[in-house]
This record gives C-alpha cells, structure tokens and sequence, in this order.
C-alpha cells in the first residue's frame, strides 16, 4: 500500500466505504460507475467508462486486496473502494514459462500444476495468492500445457469458485 495512503489512513480513520463505484472485467480492465451507470443494472451488464488513465490504474492496482471477508476494494486514501468482480480478483496472464503474471503486474506460482475449466470452457488457475481467470488471449498456452501434460484440468462450476476460493464477486450486493 502506498505510504500517501497509510497517512490518510491514519488521518481520517472514519471514511465511510464506497460500493458499486469500481469494476474489474475478466479481461482485466478496470471501469468506474457513477449513480446513473449503476441505477442501469449490475456489473458487468451495466459496466460505466472505461479507466485509460495509466497513472490511475498504476495507483489501483498498487492499493488493491482484499479484507477478511473476501471483498476485493482498492485503497483510495482514507476509503475503501470496493470492486465489483466480472469474474475474479486476479486476471493472469500466462508467461511462456507457464509462469503467471496478474492483471495488477503481480507474479505469482501455481499451487498445483492444473487448472481449472468451467462449462462455458473458461480457464482457471489457483495460485499463491489466489483464484484467477486465464486472459483469453492465453488460453491456447494453457492448451498446450495440457496436452504436453504439464497441467492438468479439472472441471469446475464457475458459480462454487467464490465459495471455494474465499471471495466476493458483488460486494455492494453482500452490502445491501
């Protein structure tokens, strides 16, 4: 986390936390929602405007985790912006030594050597920091890895990954 962000942190401890604001779509790409992007419909039905301003996404991806409860949120200051999750909290792009590298620029090891594909053939990899969707742009590396058999698949039912993997994919609709 950002020391500019500890400090306000610290300065102003009581900031309510803001929900339905921010969304993370499964290719990685972050949007902002204001009230009439959300009076639309949920995430990602209803995604808002698209953030192409580099040195934001670089400031939200730095101060992006997640809290006991499995919420995703970016650190804004002294608030708590949560995430509305289109998929899951990580995006991996898939390095050609199998190697992973999330949407945030993070790395990261696969705690086993498989993933996972649900029924509409969307491919998972569980990691030491968590459950993420392959970017579709790496999903025939992944493919290959298989068929080399260096992964291995399991099957998966997209909608038991939050419970499996400990997050929340709507936290403003756990809010309510």
């Amino acid at each position: 986390m950002d020391d500019i962000v500890q400090q306000a942190l610290i300065k102003w401890p009581n900031v309510p936390h803001c929900y339905g604001w921010l969304g993370l779509d499964a290719r990685g790409r972050w949007y902002l929602r204001d009230d009439a992007v959300q009076a639309q419909g949920a995430f990602p039905n209803s995604k808002g405007e698209l953030i192409e301003h580099q040195k934001l996404i670089a400031f939200i991806e730095r101060n992006y985790e997640a809290d006991a409860q499995g919420q995703w949120f970016f650190q804004n200051g002294p608030q708590r912006v949560y995430v509305e999750l289109e998929c899951t909290p990580w995006i991996w792009r898939v390095e050609p030594d199998l190697s992973l590298r999330s949407h945030t620029g993070r790395t990261a090891k696969a705690t086993m050597a498989s993933c996972l594909l649900d029924d509409e053939g969307r491919v998972y990899v569980v990691s030491d920091i968590g459950v993420g969707l392959v970017h579709t742009l790496d999903v025939a590396q992944v493919a290959d890895a298989i068929e080399r058999e260096v992964w291995t698949v399991q099957s998966v039912s997209a909608d038991d990954l939050p419970m499996q993997y400990d997050f929340v994919r709507s936290p403003v609709g756990a809010h309510l």
